[in-house]
């Protein structure tokens, strides 16, 4: 069984809280386990508003996955953010995350986004394209196509952004997750857990998180999908129909690209249905056979 400690690492111009799951106390290059230096680490990805903590639950019941990195992003949980406000912005962020990567010694490893972290994974595995094996992205998204859907999410976001800093957050929180793609998550038994971990955040560093790496302030991605050859699995709820559409379009267009529909479950997979999910992302890390997936994203 793997052990979970909580450790503070400064790289860059952050101070990044990062949850780290080992198998045994034995060490190797760079503290890490023998056994878990035969396979390859994990890095997790939170999405917005919440932080490393979301996947406790899903690590620690993946026994084939010995060493997992959760790391709080910029804006959330513990992390702190020494520079200014460009710090925020996703290119800053991305490099941070690679230099932590580079602290630990880990030269490649897989790595695994969902939404806001989706984004910024499918970011990384385009950038830095050999430090990634294989690459899960849950409900996210390459970004918007053109400069004035960019722009009106920019004018979208930077209304929410202000919504999170000027009122209740509890209230916003309520509001939030009353939004149709959250429908079948608020009526999950884990749902409560999950509101009172979002309330741990602060609601003026979400703000600046949103405003700069927003959808809105995301590059476009989808050209440089083109030149991608790492192996990506796509994986959407059933009730998530613009996601559903989005990697569909994803898997038509790029060879490299396949995706499952998990059913009975929203935008948020891994949490609504945590061991199909879990399932599904072990046997594509173990190089498994995927004529098994659902290719159908689309409604």
């Amino acid at each position: 069984m793997s052990s979970v400690v909580a450790q503070t690492v400064q790289v860059g111009g952050y101070r990044f809280h990062v949850r780290r799951w080992q198998e045994s106390t034995e060490t190797c290059r760079g503290g890490v386990s023998e056994q878990v230096c035969l396979q390859k680490p994990v890095l997790w990805l939170h999405g917005f508003m919440g932080s490393g903590n979301d996947w406790d639950a899903v690590i620690n019941q993946c026994s084939d996955l010995p060493h997992s990195l959760a790391p709080d992003l910029p804006g959330h949980g513990k992390t702190e953010v020494l520079g200014g406000d460009e710090s925020y912005h996703m290119a800053p962020v991305a490099e941070g995350i690679i230099q932590l990567l580079d602290r630990w010694e880990i030269e490649s490893c897989h790595l695994v986004g969902y939404s806001m972290g989706g984004r910024l994974a499918l970011y990384l595995a385009l950038q830095y394209p050999t430090r990634f094996c294989r690459v899960v992205i849950e409900s996210a998204s390459p970004g918007l196509k053109t400069t004035a859907e960019r722009q009106s999410r920019r004018e979208w976001d930077e209304a929410i952004a202000h919504d999170i800093e000027s009122t209740d957050f509890r209230a916003f929180l309520n509001r939030w997750y009353q939004q149709p793609l959250f429908a079948s998550l608020s009526q999950h038994p884990c749902f409560p857990d999950l509101l009172e971990r979002r309330l741990q955040n602060s609601p003026d560093l979400l703000g600046r998180s949103l405003r700069y790496m927003g959808s809105g302030q995301q590059p476009s991605l989808w050209d440089a999908l083109n030149e991608n050859a790492t192996p990506i699995l796509l994986v959407v709820g059933e009730h998530d129909s613009k996601y559903r559409r989005i990697a569909d379009e994803i898997g038509d267009r790029h060879q490299h690209c396949q995706c499952v529909v998990i059913p009975n479950c929203g935008h948020t997979v891994h949490l609504e249905q945590a061991k199909q999910f879990i399932n599904h992302v072990q046997r594509f890390f173990d190089e498994l056979p995927l004529e098994y997936l659902n290719t159908e994203c689309g409604d």
